[in-house]
């Protein structure tokens, strides 16, 4: 593992190796390793993504936020159950301080669960997308880019299991046929000196795998150690991936879940950001996976905020990330789920 003090730039690996040569792929599945295990970021390219499709996403998600507030305001999250829709800027809570982003998200497209008195709480999370009628092209737009990036992504994790000398298929089980997935389209408005640069506050993601496109303003910040951080400045045909805190849980910490945060650009610039998380099935319980004894000498074990601990139970954990975040939408659907023993339940 390289002194944190020598990481200045997040690495760069080329997820196209995997087709190489047998010496190319095992190249870039021990890149993988030590990028995941040393810093917990990296720009990923050879992704497979359809350039031009990428380019239609920031486009309309540019005229989404363009749209007049009425309109965005129809689509709200404070509409939805299921924490999808638009969010204006200072909406969402990170660390007890407003994120001055404006947002919009979109999960896994699906009709809402019937439930009933012994329903868990998360499956309330499940349920159809909102969807501003000034775009119609946004659903299907977004619903492509969403399967696209779930076929990358799973094909991601499996080399994961790979470098970590896992059956490639390890994973899999986590997610079945509904993997959690999850579009954040996200705009940072320009901030004056003197006002909060809380573009959104430190943090860490808490599914398995992050991506982020980013447009040409830089604002992404990686702790590289406590205090220390670097930019994750923007690179052309690049996607930025980070491990989320149940990869780390499932390895014993032996990948990174690392802290990260965005600062807002300066006054008469403004930031766009497309990000996607894939989570795994709300009903899954994330287990301890046998790594091999070398390995598990250098597993750190994951680091939990006793303030916000990490649950192994997939719908409880993300759930839990919800209230916290919105809640505005915690107290008008979950209100009996806001007692700490109503999240044990």
């Amino acid at each position: 593992m390289p002194n944190s003090l020598d990481i200045t730039a997040l690495p760069l690996l080329d997820l196209s190796l995997l087709e190489g040569s047998c010496e190319q792929r095992q190249g870039f599945l021990d890149a993988l390793r030590h990028a995941a295990r040393d810093v917990g970021f990296f720009y990923l390219t050879g992704h497979g993504i359809d350039s031009a499709l990428l380019q239609q996403v920031q486009v309309h998600a540019r005229e989404l936020f363009a749209l007049p507030e009425a309109a965005k305001n129809a689509v709200g999250m404070i509409h939805s159950p299921h924490f999808r829709g638009y969010n204006r800027a200072a909406s969402e809570i990170t660390r007890g301080q407003p994120d001055l982003r404006e947002q919009f998200d979109v999960g896994a497209e699906r009709e809402a669960l019937v439930l009933d008195e012994n329903t868990p709480r998360w499956a309330r999370l499940q349920g159809p997308n909102l969807w501003p009628v000034e775009l119609p092209r946004l659903k299907p737009l977004l619903l492509e880019w969403q399967q696209a990036m779930t076929a990358m992504s799973l094909r991601l994790l499996r080399a994961f299991a790979q470098s970590l000398s896992l059956h490639e298929e390890a994973f899999d089980p986590l997610y079945g046929d509904k993997p959690n997935e999850h579009i954040k389209l996200i705009r940072y408005p320009g901030r004056a000196p003197g006002e909060s640069r809380q573009g959104v506050g430190a943090h860490k993601d808490s599914g398995f795998l992050s991506f982020l496109l980013q447009d040409q303003q830089a604002g992404l910040q990686v702790e590289v150690e406590e205090g220390r951080w670097i930019d994750a400045l923007p690179r052309e045909n690049t996607l930025v991936v980070n491990i989320g805190e149940l990869l780390e849980l499932a390895t014993n910490g032996y990948l990174r879940a690392t802290v990260h945060r965005v600062q807002s650009p300066p006054v008469g610039s403004e930031r766009l950001s497309i990000a996607f998380f894939l989570g795994a099935q709300l009903d899954a319980v994330v287990p301890l996976y046998p790594l091999p004894t070398a390995l598990l000498r250098e597993a750190r074990g994951p680091a939990s905020d006793p303030a916000n601990p990490l649950l192994r139970d997939v719908g409880w954990n993300y759930l839990k990330g919800r209230l916290r975040s919105h809640p505005d939408v915690a107290q008008r659907f979950y209100a009996d789920a806001l007692l700490p023993k109503a999240l044990s339940a």
